[in-house]
């Protein structure tokens, strides 16, 4: 009796695996034949209604049959014939027809058709633009000719306002940069550039009336490094003819070192501040329409200091002469509240509410100078924005920023030492297509092995990965594909604050470990290519603990002995208010909380630092080497067969960030890529 109930559990047990076996390679099958013209053809950022059909559609010419938006007609001829692509009258025939969409927001929203024929539908020019924009993502050049997928979209923005900052006061680029990054964000469906002039180092648009805002003695970073009126009006023109609208931001009367330095002023209370700002937004008003200009920022964020302080009023005058300006007026969120405003327009940050029955903007969590490159992106691509699935009319949107505080060696080093790109694309997702709800339990970490939601991010980790290689060449796009790295990870153990103390994991690999009658396991496998212990702002990540020692392990396969590039870091530093993980380590260190690595038992060195044992607080010298994705990268000796990594990751109480990076890369012309040939496991 008891051989036949263990045969019969036996035969149970067998079925119900080679089911589960049976509908998970089912499932990974129907994945991978589900949409195999999406694998090829990724829209970023995902449409809300999109079906792909059978097959693609070639063609050698094009022609424009009929178009009620010449403007759009002309850009999408423009582009074929950059492509080498004529236009002839029996090319593929192109429709662009103007017609009154039925969806939640019409004024930018497009339906696509491609079948033996294109149409276009669009209420406005701008849903039109869309539109093109989507066409040109998924063009592929094929010999003399061209390629579309066959496929049916209909397509409008959840939220009004998605835009994209730069602090050009601290740090000036030149025209040409922030052409070249108004361009990415016109490609995937941003409509705003907030454009952040001024700040302590110095007043960045040319004033006529008050030409001393420019002078050498006034700025303390990029000297004589300024915008002339027509520049601006050039940015205004460029970013119009993309639809997209500049916001200009003058903050003030916090951050305003620069403008008190030009006009004699030691405080903001100096009777002649509020007349002389008045003037300035007067100017600045005369610069492009209200119809083009429709926002005016104003700051009013982080008034700290003595010299700041203004007394009441001050601030509602200028509100009340940039709103006779037929100016819509944004102020920062948490700012200075005035008596009286009930208009204003609140852009968050940090973790502040708006004001209750204001628009507001939410830049919470959307600093990209304080992103990691692999961990930020789970961020922008998890969250919410204005913690509602679509906009409203108090719900406006979201705006990412950059704010590389700290001075930088060459402007370029902008778009090196921040992803800036990555970041854009991520969030173009979330700020289009909507989330239908903020997991702030993925802000700081991937989601688990197995989940739908780990699924959810690499469909469009993989739609990334093809625009990457597409789309920026030649540009800083330092992202790989992070969801094939898993790692067990073990502790935290108790340090007493010592980060040199040792244990037992140093010595060998074994499922657990007993230190001081304490029992440690190793994880499930975590999956990304940088993971938090405790991140730096609270957001839930591995655990709660301020200090201890973690350490982490995985194996890597490799087909041949070979010296690989890796991407190794500890403790990332954000790049503002000085190095904030400081003071940076001194010289056989990897961070001054002593982290080690070894790979197949052989401890990796550190970097020779360009700059070791500089303070926390030293924002005028730039970064050169501090993060990993700008530094040259690690060379680590592989063997045939499967390697083993394991770091050692300590924490004490005076460091902000509690983190580790460690992933090869292929690094060639500048343009990083996944290292394709090698293979990954967890060992526990």
């Amino acid at each position: 009796m008891e051989s036949y109930l263990f045969k019969n559990k036996f035969i149970a047990v067998v079925y119900f695996i080679t089911l589960n076996l049976l509908f998970i390679f089912n499932g990974y099958a129907n994945l991978q034949r589900a949409n195999p013209l999406e694998n090829k053809y990724p829209i970023i950022p995902t449409p809300q209604e999109i079906s792909y059909g059978k097959g693609e559609l070639t063609f050698k010419t094009f022609s424009i049959t009929a178009s009620d938006f010449n403007t759009e007609s002309e850009l999408l001829r423009s582009f074929f014939q950059e492509k080498g692509i004529n236009e002839s009258s029996n090319g593929v025939k192109i429709q662009i027809i103007k017609e009154q969409l039925r969806v939640i927001n019409p004024d930018e929203a497009y339906k696509l058709s491609i079948d033996s024929d294109i149409k276009i539908w669009a209420t406005t020019e701008k849903g039109a633009y869309y539109a093109i924009r989507t066409l040109q993502q998924i063009f592929r050049k094929q010999g003399q000719g061209g390629l579309f997928p066959k496929l049916k979209i209909t397509d409008w923005p959840a939220f009004k306002i998605r835009g994209f900052m730069h602090d050009t006061g601290r740090n000036f680029q030149s025209i040409d940069q922030l052409k070249e990054q108004i361009e990415v964000i016109s490609q995937y469906k941003y409509n705003v550039f907030h454009w952040h002039l001024t700040d302590d180092p110095g007043w960045r648009l040319e004033s006529k009336l008050y030409p001393q805002l420019q002078s050498e003695e006034a700025t303390s970073r990029g000297k004589g490094k300024f915008y002339t009126q027509e520049e601006f009006k050039d940015i205004v023109a460029f970013c119009k003819a993309r639809h997209i609208t500049v916001i200009p931001e003058f903050d003030i009367p916090g951050h305003s070192q620069a403008f008190r330095k030009a006009m004699g002023f030691e405080t903001m209370k100096d009777e002649r501040a509020l007349p002389t700002l008045l003037n300035l937004f007067d100017e600045l008003c005369t610069l492009a329409s209200a119809e083009d200009m429709p926002y005016i920022h104003i700051g009013t964020d982080e008034v700290r200091n003595r010299e700041e302080y203004v007394e009441d009023g001050f601030v509602k005058q200028i509100m009340d002469r940039v709103k006779a300006h037929d100016r819509d007026l944004i102020v920062w969120m948490e700012g200075i509240e005035v008596k009286g405003d009930s208009t204003s327009i609140n852009q968050l940050w940090a973790q502040f509410d708006p004001r209750p029955g204001h628009r507001f903007i939410d830049s919470r969590a959307n600093y990209i100078n304080h992103l990691d490159p692999f961990a930020g992106m789970s961020r922008l691509f998890f969250q919410q924005p204005c913690r509602q699935p679509k906009g409203d009319e108090l719900a406006l949107g979201g705006i990412l920023c950059a704010w590389p505080d700290n001075n930088v060696a060459n402007e370029r080093d902008i778009l090196k030492q921040n992803p800036i790109y990555p970041s854009i694309v991520f969030y173009a997702d979330a700020i289009w297509k909507g989330r239908k709800e903020n997991k702030l339990e993925y802000w700081a970490k991937l989601p688990a092995l197995n989940t739908s939601e780990l699924q959810e991010f690499k469909v469009f980790e993989d739609k990334v990965i093809v625009h990457r290689d597409f789309f920026f060449e030649g540009k800083e796009f330092p992202y790989i594909r992070q969801t094939d790295f898993q790692w067990n990870v073990i502790g935290p153990f108790e340090n007493n604050n010592d980060v040199n103390l040792k244990f037992p994991v140093e010595n060998t690999l074994v499922a657990s470990y007993n230190v001081d009658g304490k029992d440690y396991k190793w994880s499930e496998p975590k999956v990304g290519g940088t993971l938090h212990f405790k991140h730096f702002f609270g957001f839930p990540a591995l655990t709660n603990e301020k200090t201890g020692t973690f350490y982490a392990t995985m194996e890597v396969y490799s087909p041949d002995d070979r010296l690989q590039d890796f991407w190794v870091g500890f403790q990332g530093w954000s790049r503002s208010g000085g190095r904030r993980v400081g003071p940076f380590p001194d010289q056989g260190q990897w961070h001054t909380t002593n982290p080690k690595l070894w790979v197949n038992n052989v401890e990796i060195a550190p970097p020779n630092w360009k700059q070791p044992n500089l303070g926390t607080r030293t924002d005028e010298i730039p970064f050169i080497d501090e993060d990993y994705f700008y530094r040259s990268p690690t060379k680590i000796q592989l063997k045939k067969g499967w390697n083993t990594v394991l770091l050692k990751i300590p924490q004490d109480n005076n460091s902000w960030k509690w983190m580790f990076t460690c992933v090869p890369v292929d690094i060639e012309n500048n343009q990083v890529r996944e290292v394709s040939d090698l293979k990954f496991r967890t060992i526990f």
